[in-house]
């Protein structure tokens, strides 16, 4: 089953963006804490990309795709024609650093990869896909 969601890239959307996440894993008896997992890295991945590729310029789009097929991980989509930042290749700030310098920043990577078990960037007709799995059973 594919589920698929557009949301122009203003922060106040994020709430829809989450519910329609939930709905779509809701359906298919995925539980809470997955799903509260998953809602909470997608919404890091979309809410970055609103501020940093998109400048939060309601009129930009991101697309958000869903798969799920039982026996299978779940597959989420996060298509946009934004600068493409790849976060496989982003260097994590160490911990003790972040706390001795008091910055803000840099968690929500660690946290999205924690959460997800693989996660890829490719170019699909001119626009960045991020793809991101998570194994759970169904």
């Amino acid at each position: 089953m594919k589920y698929s969601y557009s949301v122009g890239c203003k922060l106040e959307n994020l709430k829809d963006l989450r519910n329609f996440i939930r709905d779509s894993l809701g359906k298919h008896g995925v539980t809470e804490i997955y799903v509260s997992e998953i809602v909470l890295a997608l919404d890091e991945m979309c809410s970055n990309l609103m501020i940093h590729a998109h400048h939060c310029n309601p009129k930009d789009m991101l697309e958000v795709n869903i798969e799920i097929n039982a026996g299978k991980p779940l597959v989420f989509e996060i298509i946009d024609d934004g600068s493409v930042f790849d976060i496989n290749q982003f260097a994590e700030p160490d911990l003790n650093n972040l706390v001795h310098d008091k910055r803000k920043g840099g968690l929500g990577i660690r946290l999205v990869k924690s959460i997800m078990d693989k996660i890829e960037y490719t170019q699909m007709s001119g626009r960045n896909v991020c793809r991101l799995q998570k194994e759970v059973n169904l």
